[in-house]
């Protein structure tokens, strides 16, 4: 982790006002959940159009006794950082009117993810304000955080992308996998990567004890990945029976013999001193490899391998919680960065255990 300079240490006794948008869904809660026990952030307004003058503990049971109340989002206060936790295509509609009032602008939506129009068009409905493509910084800390620093415009990533990408990386970036290889990923994930509006399949009848794929090709997240790898990636979705979590299984096959102490060397020259990326390969115990059970609740990563010789396939495992690394706590971290403050404040939580389905 880069040390901080005199300027940032100054910057991070500050505290700076912010807007929720979105703030009624499961990323709104778990952003007012971490901006209310951030040292360097107060929640100026939530916004929710269907909850607007309630309580945002009627809606988010853990935040009882929060003194906030939703507010219609077409009256925005002028604050110092806002987060948009809005469904796509939304955030693009109104950037202009996001940028009006806040100096730093999070987008945790799919809207400016992307580098091109082109891969809008192609993956996406288009794009109806590519002018700001260019100006948005991707919000993983572990791969931009030279680039954080000073952004305007942050685009949290999506939360399979992230789980994939934090497991991929440290091979690309060893020069293990060049990107010709085949990549095979396969990815499960909890419900609550849905959202808060039911729908049939998501309801808890049809959800219990499933194995289901809901994305067997053509998921959108894939587009995040090979934008970030730079290489072209096989990619799978099972919806399963949990609440939180994404748990990311990636098969690749290198062209060039590797060891384990190849594997070992490249995570930890990645990961080694990153506050939340944990490595879990092998070992003793039940939870040898990354167990989105055993992240649920933090911003942490867990990134695992084993090596198997007999087909020259290296197995990655990475697992995450998906409205925190996936999303809420992957914004918090890259506001941290981006603003000069202590880039675990507000995510320092490490996580329960026993646990029941996360």
């Amino acid at each position: 982790m880069a040390a901080a300079t005199e300027e940032q240490t100054v910057e991070s006794e500050e505290t700076l006002s912010a807007t929720v948008i979105g703030a009624s869904g499961y990323t709104g809660g778990e952003l007012l959940r971490l901006l209310s026990g951030h040292p360097n952030f107060e929640v100026a307004q939530a916004t929710s159009r269907e909850y607007a003058n309630k309580t945002v503990g009627s809606v988010h049971p853990n935040l009882r006794g929060a003194n906030l109340r939703f507010s219609e989002p077409d009256d925005l206060e002028s604050v110092d950082v806002l987060f948009a936790g809005t469904p796509h295509g939304v955030s693009m509609e109104h950037v202009d009117e996001f940028g009006e009032s806040a100096d730093t602008v999070v987008d945790l939506s799919a809207d400016f993810r992307l580098e091109t129009e082109a891969e809008y068009d192609e993956w996406y409905d288009g794009h109806t304000c590519p002018e700001y493509l260019d100006e948005a910084v991707y919000a993983l800390p572990e791969i931009f955080r030279e680039e954080l620093p000073g952004a305007d415009l942050i685009a949290a990533g999506g939360c399979n992308a992230t789980a994939t990408i934090l497991g991929l990386y440290p091979l690309f970036n060893a020069g293990i996998l060049s990107g010709s290889e085949q990549i095979v990923v396969d990815v499960k994930v909890g419900s609550s990567e849905g959202g808060a509006s039911p729908s049939k399949a998501s309801s808890h009848v049809e959800r219990s004890g499933i194995v289901r794929p809901y994305a067997p090709i053509g998921h959108r997240h894939e587009a995040e990945i090979e934008a970030i790898l730079g290489t072209s990636v096989s990619f799978t979705a099972h919806a399963v029976d949990m609440v939180r979590g994404a748990s990311a299984t990636s098969h690749v096959f290198p062209d060039s013999p590797v060891s384990k102490g190849d594997l070992w060397k490249a995570y930890r020259n990645c990961y080694e001193d990153e506050p939340f990326v944990r490595l879990v390969a092998g070992g003793s115990g039940v939870y040898r490899y990354p167990e989105p059970k055993a992240v649920a609740g933090t911003n942490n990563a867990e990134v695992g391998f084993e090596l198997d010789p007999s087909n020259k396939r290296v197995v990655v495992f990475s697992a995450i919680d998906n409205l925190m690394k996936g999303s809420a706590g992957q914004a918090v971290h890259a506001a941290n960065v981006a603003l000069g403050f202590e880039e675990t404040a507000g995510l320092a939580f490490q996580g329960l255990h026993p646990v029941g389905s996360p």
